[in-house]
C-alpha cells in the first residue's frame, strides 16, 4: 500500500459506481479529455440501472419534438412546481429542465446509447397543470449484446420480470402493446418468440438462454459500457470504495480496497459519487426509513447500495435531505429468490383489487408506485398494522387472462404448472371469497363488501372511492378491450386468488445535498470542492415526488453529465 502522501494510481476523475448515471458521467468526462476511472464494488457492472426499465424522463426532448410534440420549459416548470411544492429547489430544477434534453442529444451523438420516445406514456400526475399525456419519457432501443465480447459475462442481467416469458427482450413500448392488448399484440409476441427461437447459434455460442438482444435498463447499461470500451475507460470491478481523500480543503482522491489491499487513487479534477442509495444496509434502513421495512423487500441488487458513499460525504460534513424517503415500489417475495420483484403494470389490469387486513381498499390500485406504497404506510399507521402486507385479490377470469408478478396468465401457465412451493406462500387459492379471507387472515365481511362495491363500479365504469381508470396514466396499462373502464372488471368467478404485497423499493430517495452543478454542499451552502454526487447518492431533485417514468434515471444521467462538464472545466 502507498504511504499517506502517495498514490497508487493517477486519474483526473474517479467515478464511484457503475449505473447509468455513473457511466454517463464517465463517458462525458472522457469525451472532454479527462482520464477517467470507474470503480464498482460488486463483480458485475450496471447496478440497479441494469434491473430497471431504463426509461428516462426528459422534458422538451428532441425525439418528442421530432414527431411534432409540444412541450416547453415553462410548462415543465409549472408541472414540477405543482408536484414538488414549496420545497422545490429552483436552481437544481431549472438546471435539470435546461440540461436534460442537451444531455440525451449529446449522448446519442457521442456514444452507443439510443432512445425512442414513448409518446403515449403519460406523466404520473395528470391532474396537475403542465402534465402531458405522453412524450416526456424515452424508452431504450434494443441493443446487440455481441458488441460487449468478454464484458458480457460481467454485465448484471436484467430482471426476469421485465422480459417476455422471463427471457425474451422487449422494449417498454412493446410491453405496453401486449399488456394493454392493443391491436396486433398476438402477432407481435409470436414474432418475438420466433426471433428468439431461431437464434440458436447465439445461445450455443454463449451457452446461455439469454436473448442476443437486450432491452430496457439492461440495454442502457450495455450501450454505456460499450461506449466506455470505445474510449478505453477502465472499469474496476470488485473494488470497494473505502473513503474520500481530502487535501487542503479539496477532495483529491479515494481510498479503495482491491484484491485484498487498500489503494489510494488520485483524482485531480474530482470524485463523482454515483454508488446508489442505502437500501441494502439494514442499519441505515432502521435509522432513517419508516417502519416496518426489510432489506429483502427491496428490488435492488444484493450487496450493493449500502450507503458507503453517503457516509463518506457525511464524514466530510455534507448536508443531507430526504433520508426518510425511498423510490417506493410494492413488491412480491418469490420463494427461492433472494430479492423481491416489483409490482408495476399488473396493478392496473381490470379485475384485481388490493385490500388491507380489514378487507378494505385504501388506494387506487393503478396509482404510481411511489404513491401506492406511501398509501400503504399511511393506512398501516391508521389501521394499526393492517396494510403491510397488503393483499391483491383476483378471480379465475383474471388469472386466465392476465399476469400477476411471476404468475403468467393461466392460458399460458395453468396452476398445475406453477411451482408447488409457491402455494400458500406466494399465492393463496380458495373456492370462495370467505374461504380465501380465512386463509390469509383478512376480514371476510369487509372483503365481501369491497368486492361488491368493485363489481358495481365495473358495471358503471366509475370507481366511486379512488377513481381508478379515471385518467390517462391509469388507463395506459388497462385492457383496451374492456369497457366502459379498461381498469375495472368484476371479481366474481371462482376460484379466487390472493397474493401478499410488501412495501418495497427500487432505491432510497435521500442522500447528499447538491447544487445545480451536482457539487456536494455543507449545511451552510458551502461547496465541498472536488466532490460531486448524483443519482440515489444525492437527495432527489424531484423532492418527495415521482413526476413520470424515468424520474430516477433521467436526473441521474443529466447530473452525471453536468458533473463531468463541471469537472472538465476545473483548473
Amino acid at each position: 500500500m502507498a504511504g499517506k502522501s502517495e498514490f497508487n494510481a493517477d486519474y483526473d476523475l474517479v467515478v464511484v459506481g457503475s449505473g447509468a448515471g455513473a457511466m454517463t458521467s464517465a463517458v462525458t468526462a472522457a469525451a472532454n479529455g479527462l482520464r477517467v476511472l470507474v470503480i464498482e464494488k460488486t463483480g458485475e457492472y450496471g447496478g440497479t440501472s441494469a434491473l430497471s426499465g431504463g426509461g428516462i424522463w426528459i422534458p422538451c426532448n428532441p425525439h418528442f419534438k421530432a414527431i411534432g410534440g409540444k412541450d416547453s420549459p415553462e410548462k415543465v416548470w409549472t408541472y414540477l412546481k405543482n408536484a414538488i411544492g414549496e420545497d422545490i429547489d429552483e436552481p437544481r430544477v431549472r438546471a435539470y429542465i435546461d440540461k436534460a434534453p442537451e444531455m440525451i442529444e449529446w449522448l446519442e451523438k457521442n456514444s452507443r446509447v439510443r432512445y425512442a420516445v414513448a409518446d403515449k406514456y403519460p406523466d404520473y400526475y395528470m391532474h396537475l397543470e403542465g402534465a402531458l399525456e405522453g412524450g416526456r419519457t424515452l424508452d431504450p432501443e434494443l441493443f446487440d449484446l455481441s458488441v460487449l465480447d468478454g464484458e458480457l459475462a460481467r454485465l448484471r442481467q436484467g430482471s426476469r420480470g421485465n422480459m417476455l416469458m422471463g427471457k425474451i427482450a422487449w422494449t417498454a413500448r412493446q410491453a405496453h402493446v401486449a399488456m394493454s392488448k392493443s391491436r396486433g399484440w398476438r402477432l407481435m409476441i409470436l414474432w418475438m418468440m420466433l426471433r428468439y427461437k431461431l437464434d440458436f447459434r447465439w445461445r450455443k455460442k454463449t451457452g446461455e438462454q439469454r436473448d442476443r438482444r437486450t432491452a430496457l435498463g439492461n440495454a442502457l447499461v450495455a450501450s454505456l459500457r460499450a461506449s466506455l470500451m470505445d474510449r478505453d475507460v477502465p472499469l474496476w470491478l470488485n473494488t470497494n470504495f473505502v473513503e474520500l481523500i481530502e487535501e487542503q480543503g479539496r477532495v483529491s482522491g479515494v481510498v479503495v480496497e482491491r484484491d485484498g489491499q487498500q489503494q489510494r487513487i488520485r483524482a485531480h479534477k474530482g470524485v463523482v459519487l454515483a454508488a446508489g442509495g442505502f437500501e441494502q444496509n439494514p442499519a441505515l434502513r432502521e435509522k432513517y426509513l419508516p417502519k416496518p421495512n426489510k432489506v429483502n423487500w427491496s428490488t435492488t441488487p444484493e450487496g450493493a447500495n449500502t450507503g458507503a458513499a453517503l457516509e463518506a460525504g457525511q464524514k466530510l460534513g455534507a448536508a443531507t435531505a430526504l433520508l426518510d424517503w425511498a423510490w417506493w415500489t410494492p413488491s412480491f417475495l418469490v420463494p427461492g429468490e433472494t430479492k423481491a420483484r416489483g409490482v408495476f403494470a399488473e396493478r392496473a389490469f381490470p379485475g384485481a383489487i388490493v385490500v388491507n387486513g380489514l378487507g378494505q381498499r385504501f388506494v387506487n390500485e393503478a396509482a404510481p408506485y411511489l404513491e401506492f406504497v406511501t398509501a400503504m404506510y399511511a393506512d398501516n399507521d391508521k389501521t394499526g398494522g393492517k396494510s403491510i402486507p397488503a393483499w391483491v385479490i383476483f378471480d379465475a377470469k383474471f388469472r386466465f387472462n392476465y399476469a400477476m408478478g411471476p404468475l403468467m396468465p393461466a392460458q399460458i401457465m395453468p396452476d398445475s404448472r406453477l411451482r408447488k412451493e409457491w402455494l400458500n406462500e406466494l399465492y393463496y387459492k380458495a373456492d370462495t371469497l370467505d374461504q380465501l379471507a380465512g386463509k390469509i387472515g383478512v376480514d371476510a365481511a369487509g372483503l365481501q363488501a369491497t368486492v361488491g362495491n368493485m363489481n358495481r363500479y365495473a358495471q358503471t365504469g366509475v370507481d366511486e372511492e379512488f377513481d381508478r381508470g379515471g385518467n390517462p396514466f391509469d388507463r395506459y396499462y388497462g385492457d383496451s378491450n374492456v369497457s366502459p373502464n379498461p381498469c375495472l372488471a368484476p371479481v366474481a368467478k371462482g376460484p379466487f386468488y390472493a397474493m401478499p404485497i410488501q412495501a418495497g423499493d427500487i432505491g432510497t430517495k435521500g442522500g447528499l445535498l447538491t447544487n445545480e452543478r451536482a457539487q456536494v454542499l455543507k449545511p451552510d451552502g458551502q461547496v465541498i470542492a472536488g466532490l460531486y454526487a448524483i443519482g440515489n447518492t444525492s437527495a432527489s431533485v424531484m423532492g418527495t415526488t415521482y413526476p413520470g417514468a424515468g424520474g430516477t434515471l433521467g436526473p441521474a444521467m443529466t447530473f452525471g453529465y453536468i458533473a463531468a462538464l463541471d469537472a472538465a472545466a476545473q483548473n
